[in-house]
């Protein structure tokens, strides 16, 4: 794994901001997973990483603040997707990159991380399982900033439809790879406890 100096600077997104549907309508940052709040695990993991970390929540703000050096939430407050959080994000960051990556994901590593910092450039770089792109597991140039907010305006809300318009690098994971387990609904989060 590449030590932490050649890996480049970079802002940190974990994206908290969604209805929680699958778990009937709970914040699913806030879930408790082994004790703790599903965030809190992500903050573990990525906190080394950066002194920019940054979730993007639309509720809950105070008891994210716990977990973030700021806090950014979407322009409009019908739940756009993670795509607007993405766009909040990238606007916010201080760093060249962004490494962005889901609330409810806590069994990442960060041999995976590094990799995906590793290959940090011009281009995306996202997780990749055989065909499918994982959008939520990515590094972001800053520099896509406007390549996004002209898609945002032009009514592009998917994160898959975006990023595969702009010629991504992989970092390619098994199937069904344990680490990018969503625990979103209840059901997987009670399998992530056993």
């Amino acid at each position: 794994m590449p030590t932490a100096t050649v890996l480049p600077p970079c802002s940190v997104l974990l994206l908290a901001g969604g209805r929680g549907q699958r778990m009937g309508g709970r914040d699913k940052g806030l879930i408790d997973w082994h004790g703790r709040p599903l965030i809190a695990h992500l903050h573990d993991l990525v906190r080394p990483l950066t002194d920019d970390l940054i979730i993007s929540c639309n509720r809950n703000a105070e008891r994210y603040a716990l977990f973030a050096d700021r806090l950014v939430q979407d322009d409009d407050t019908d739940f756009q997707g993670p795509l607007a959080g993405i766009r909040a994000g990238l606007h916010t960051a201080r760093h060249d990159y962004l490494l962005v990556l889901p609330c409810d994901a806590p069994l990442l590593d960060t041999s995976l991380l590094a990799s995906l910092l590793a290959k940090a450039g011009a281009q995306p770089v996202v997780v990749r399982q055989g065909e499918f792109w994982e959008p939520l597991f990515c590094v972001l140039p800053k520099s896509l900033g406007d390549s996004l907010e002209n898609a945002w305006q032009a009514g592009e809300r998917s994160p898959q439809r975006w990023l595969r318009r702009l010629d991504p690098r992989a970092v390619d994971c098994p199937a069904n790879d344990p680490r990018l387990a969503n625990l979103n609904t209840p059901e997987l989060l009670a399998q992530g406890d056993e």
